[in-house]
């Protein structure tokens, strides 16, 4: 025992004596390399920068960014450690910056520990580097499985599953008028519908075990950055949550390899194949190169597993944790709730068993009641990190090669500058006006002083599904039920970090069959 911790004390030591040498050398090739302009911050402490000012959640984090906007502008400097961390807080310079300049700022820094965590280093979308590869992967998955063409070819398993969600609603409800958890309702029925576009038909235990390993994966995700960022140390100090990581990765792969393999058969049997094309099937038939070798430039399993897995929790989890607060809003207040009701009523008619799809186009109201919790809840308080691959100038600022930017969405919906009393929940201040005053429509998000989904190049593809799959639940659990808070306990709209910006204290409510 003496002679390891004499070990782990010899390389914790070198560990900080290279780290310190590499702050000193940065910093000097900071002020050589880096000359210019940045945009203003609080004054760095030497070595530190300015670590010793963040807070320790995100919540905390979204009001000490707030201040700084208010006493800096818009576009604000801190330094973690030597290097400088650009953050955008105003809709303006982030469209500056995403859409008028977004070559420069579509961009990843060289280690963004969420992506390289859940991923465990294999190919993504999300994280990889501005070039060929995410290029390749990106039209992929938008012609191939976002297309509204495809779209529309996932129509039946999105109905069956609003079945299965109204039926569970129902039973509670006979059971006895209790209030429900909304979120163990819906995060089963969300989850089911991306697991079913990733790998097609597959039965309800499969989904339950993709479901969990899924979610447990997410919900660990911040105790295994450490692998990321000192990858040899955080394996040697961390020990027991390194075997725990990687036991989770194995158990992923356990559960999720069997089910690509099975789509990979299913492809060879020409006689079998499924009508549903699943996201596997694309990722199955694609190369990365125009090699002629039929077998070169095909994505490893271990690829196709960290892209479904991508796809799983990045459509899955901003959708639930957003329908969870457009319900909450819902329930809290009564009068958008009839407003919305009486709008699906007049499109559908009485006695309609199901707002279809095409349905919730005519829906104005709708639209602008999403949009709205969009603005005040996106599910992300930041945009994943950007970084800028040349000298770039922001708002008059020199942005140097290489900086990382953070653009905080969750402070852009809320700016009092762009929007009168931001926090109040307003529908109607989206809604388009005619010449005669009345609503006339509502424009699409990238219309509007806000970027729940990004914007520019790296805008997130599955915007069109994830408004879609909002509009067509949001609707059908209108038309379907009666919500009202529960008694003495309300609805409480605080937030919290866990992944994203989910509620605080999840949404209770009163469920009840209209009779229509």
């Amino acid at each position: 025992m003496d002679v390891w911790f004499i070990i782990l004390i010899s390389l914790s030591l070198c560990f900080c004596i290279k780290f310190l040498l590499h702050l000193l050398s940065n910093s000097t090739k900071t002020n050589q390399s880096k000359t210019g302009k940045l945009p203003p911050g609080p004054s760095p402490l030497p070595f530190i920068g300015n670590l010793h000012l963040l807070p320790k959640t995100t919540v905390d984090l979204r009001s000490f960014l707030r201040s700084l906007s208010l006493k800096y502008g818009p576009v604000t400097t801190l330094h973690i450690g030597s290097e400088p961390v650009v953050f955008v807080t105003s809709y303006s310079a982030a469209h500056e910056a995403l859409v008028r300049n977004s070559a420069a700022f579509s961009g990843r820094p060289s280690i963004v520990p969420l992506s390289s965590v859940l991923s465990n280093n294999r190919k993504d979308i999300g994280g990889s580097p501005y070039g060929q590869t995410w290029r390749v992967l990106r039209r992929n998955l938008n012609s191939e499985v976002l297309h509204p063409a495809r779209l529309k070819s996932y129509s039946l398993e999105r109905k069956r599953i609003l079945g299965t969600l109204v039926n569970s609603f129902n039973q509670c409800f006979l059971h006895g008028d209790q209030p429900v958890r909304v979120f163990d309702h819906i995060h089963h029925a969300v989850f089911s519908f991306f697991i079913l576009m990733a790998f097609g038909d597959v039965n309800d235990s499969t989904i339950r075990e993709v479901e969990r390993i899924q979610a447990e994966l997410i919900f660990n995700y911040d105790q295994f950055t450490v692998f990321c960022s000192w990858p040899r140390l955080g394996k040697l100090l961390f020990r027991d949550r390194w075997k725990r990581y990687s036991n989770i990765l194995k158990s992923q792969a356990e559960i999720i390899l069997p089910l690509i393999r099975a789509r990979k058969k299913l492809k060879q049997e020409e006689s079998k194949q499924s009508e549903l094309v699943s996201y596997t099937d694309t990722l199955l038939d694609m190369r990365m190169n125009d090699d002629q070798d039929q077998e070169a430039g095909k994505l490893e399993e271990a690829d196709i597993l960290s892209l479904c897995s991508e796809f799983i929790n990045a459509g899955a989890d901003t959708s639930l944790t957003t329908l969870q607060w457009i319900m909450a809003n819902i329930v809290k207040h009564p009068h958008i709730q009839d407003k919305l009701f009486a709008e699906i009523k007049a499109v559908v008619g009485e006695g309609a068993e199901e707002i279809k799809e095409e349905d919730v186009q005519k829906m104005t109201y709708l639209k602008a009641v999403i949009l709205e919790t969009l603005r005040i809840h996106p599910p992300s308080a930041f945009l994943v990190p950007h970084a800028v691959s040349e000298d770039a100038e922001l708002l008059g600022y020199r942005i140097p090669k290489d900086t990382t930017v953070n653009f905080v969405t969750s402070l852009m919906g809320r700016d009092p500058k762009e929007w009168e009393n931001p926090m109040e929940f307003r529908p109607e201040r989206l809604l388009n006006r005619g010449e005669n005053g009345e609503p006339d429509g509502v424009s699409d998000v990238t219309a509007y002083k806000m970027m729940p989904f990004g914007s520019g190049r790296r805008i997130c593809p599955g915007k069109r599904l994830a408004l879609l799959n909002l509009e067509y639940f949001v609707s059908n659990l209108v038309w379907n039920f009666e919500w009202k808070p529960v008694d003495g306990e309300g609805v409480d709209l605080s937030d919290k970090e866990e992944f994203l910006m989910v509620m605080k204290n999840p949404l209770r409510a009163h469920v009840s069959p209209r009779i229509k």
